[in-house]
């Protein structure tokens, strides 16, 4: 694809609908001091990243909630039939962010203008720190195209502070052994980024940040701790759980709750599978374009010129 025309076609564009806070669960949740409120319940809108269809719950919009995040895509699950293609996202550039992906099933390949070529797979944690610019391509590995299989998993972007915007890009993947497990209440959590329970995640981020992968039984109960000037927010991948004042929270939807709590409370209506993540917010202005996020225009009209230029680099 060429440069000119991978850029015209690539702004974000928030893809989340506000729903009415009316639905309610029937039981089990009770109020108590410090619990973080629900501000607004959204549902994830289906689209396609190049061939691949993912649900998109925001790009680039509700900054106030979910800063330092800017755009959360679950992609799959992803039938790949045996010789065929599967995952194609040829090479594309991004510049001021930190793509995360974090596979829950299946595996796909990372190639990228730093001289990386990665296979990675199910529970393994990969970081695209894409600093001043850099190119990267993610596509289904050859196994799986050899093979068949389902992928299943999510691509969420971490802004990059103002100071670092035009640091040096980098690539780094954490093996599965290394993220740190806690059991918390009747949940069991994965600690993809930050801390819980005092166990630390070893992936560094440039300002406070959490991604936690929990599953919670039905019937089952989670008292979540949270920093109260943190911004926090909760994708379902499958499940029903309910909620802060009772909200009833489904598959592909996500809740963004206000700051001032510190804990956040889950109860598991049926087998539930969900992430919680959040972080300081950076209050810095934020101007996106595609894969580009900035602070200003001249930032993204340079990134702009870069790209086109080559000077990010080629595979």
């Amino acid at each position: 694809m060429l440069r000119r025309e991978f850029l015209q076609g690539s702004a974000i564009v928030g893809a989340s609908l506000v729903l009415p806070r009316i639905l309610r669960a029937s039981s089990g949740m009770w109020a108590e001091g410090g619990e973080r409120t629900i501000a607004r319940v959204l549902t994830a809108k289906s689209t396609m990243v190049q061939n691949t269809p993912v649900i998109r719950s925001f790009a680039g919009n509700h900054t106030d909630l979910v800063s330092p995040w800017v755009m959360l895509d679950e992609f799959g699950p992803m039938r790949i039939e045996p010789g065929t293609l599967g995952m194609d996202i040829k090479a594309h550039p991004h510049a001021g962010i930190t793509p995360t992906t974090y596979l829950i099933s299946g595996s796909g390949r990372h190639t990228d203008s730093l001289n990386n070529d990665i296979v990675y797979r199910k529970g393994e944690f990969m970081l695209f720190s894409s600093g001043r610019g850099a190119i990267h391509e993610e596509v289904s590995s050859d196994e799986i195209r050899r093979d068949g299989g389902t992928v299943h998993g999510f691509q969420i972007w971490l802004n990059t502070p103002s100071q670092e915007k035009f640091c040096n890009p980098s690539t780094v993947i954490h093996e599965r052994e290394e993220t740190p497990f806690v059991e918390l209440g009747d949940a069991e959590i994965k600690v993809m980024i930050g801390s819980l329970n005092g166990c630390t995640s070893p992936v560094f981020t440039f300002t406070p940040a959490f991604y936690y992968h929990i599953t919670l039984p039905a019937g089952g109960r989670l008292d979540l701790p949270v920093d109260p000037t943190h911004n926090a927010f909760a994708h379902i991948i499958e499940g029903k759980l309910e909620g802060e004042g009772r909200n009833l929270l489904r598959d592909e939807q996500l809740a963004l709750y206000d700051r001032g709590g510190d804990v956040m409370r889950f109860h598991a209506l049926e087998d539930s599978e969900f992430l919680v993540l959040g972080g300081q917010p950076l209050n810095e202005p934020l101007v996106s374009y595609g894969p580009f996020v900035m602070n200003s225009q001249d930032q993204i009209n340079a990134c702009i010129r870069n790209y086109r230029t080559g000077k990010m680099g080629q595979l």
